[in-house]
């Protein structure tokens, strides 16, 4: 029977929303393909027959990227909320209760993106586990990991490490600079970095060294954003994982005199075998292979 406070027409589809998600996440459809195991003509009739049952365009396509209508940007908005309740939906239903307590280490990069949707999400989803979040630098956390303080690490690393922890995924690390600010470093390259000690700060100065690039940190900071922003003015040079970079900024390129970069890798460091922890670890890994750390 028809109800009248009800809007009439198809019905929006999960599978249809979740592939529309994997794009935007993902930032093409080649990548959302990659992602969900489907082909990009596959991925590109999912949106095709999405827009149908919207009645909206949803994403502004050219030849290399797209960009989101304003139809694209309210869809996105509830698909998000629909696709993760009904995830929670199924968790509740399964009857998966999981408890305790975990104590989360997390480096400022996971911290300053997604984690804390992240953790919502598994609280919601997880009511009677509690979780207790630690932001700090890599090896720091994982130093007190060592001495029974933290039970999951979310770290980065710039090498690939064969001591317990799980590869989430890497990318390339890049030089963060202004977009509109010319590149002319004189004699000395200025760095924008996190305090000793830091992967990235380490990296960037083994490879200006490599290239006999002198170099000097004229801005330290423990907030990623404050490093972001330092490079978006034109003060310094940050190195940074390439999607942590944002409007206003590029990556330097070796044309530029810029040396290469290692890869980024980014960890989870788990000391519980508990099904909280691989929970957690399962959700973080989801989140990070999707996104990386696009917001």
């Amino acid at each position: 029977m028809y109800a009248p406070n009800e809007p009439a027409g198809p019905v929006l589809d999960l599978t249809l929303l979740r592939t529309f998600l994997e794009v935007v996440d993902c930032g093409g459809f080649a990548l959302a393909a990659d992602a969900l195991a489907l082909t990009p003509s596959a991925v590109s009739g999912h949106i095709k027959r999405l827009e149908v049952v919207a009645g909206a365009v949803l994403l502004d396509r050219n030849t290399r990227s797209f960009e989101l209508t304003p139809a694209g940007e309210t869809l996105y908005a509830y698909a998000r909320n629909i696709v993760d309740l009904e995830r929670e939906a199924r968790a509740r239903l399964s009857g998966a209760r999981l408890k305790g307590r975990l104590r989360v280490g997390s480096s400022e990069d996971f911290a300053g993106a997604w984690l804390a949707e992240v953790l919502q999400a598994f609280h919601r989803t997880h009511p009677e586990a509690s979780i207790e979040l630690k932001v700090g630098v890599t090896a720091d956390l994982l130093r007190q990991q060592a001495r029974g303080k933290l039970d999951v690490v979310f770290g980065k690393q710039c090498a690939r490490v064969d001591d317990g922890g799980e590869l989430l995924w890497e990318e390339d690390l890049v030089w963060a600079w202004g977009d509109d600010k010319a590149w002319k470093p004189g004699a000395q390259v200025p760095l924008a970095v996190f305090p000793e000690p830091c992967v990235y700060r380490e990296a960037a100065i083994a490879a200006l060294g490599r290239a006999q690039r002198a170099w000097q940190p004229v801005f330290e900071s423990a907030s990623m954003a404050g490093c972001l922003a330092a490079a978006q003015a034109g003060f310094a040079v940050a190195p940074v994982a390439r999607s942590q970079l944002r409007e206003g900024l590029r990556a330097l390129s070796a044309q530029e005199g810029m040396p290469e970069l290692p890869q980024a890798c980014f960890y989870a460091f788990s000391r519980s075998a508990g099904p909280a922890a691989q929970a957690l670890v399962a959700a973080v890994r989801q989140t990070g292979q999707r996104r990386r750390f696009a917001r």
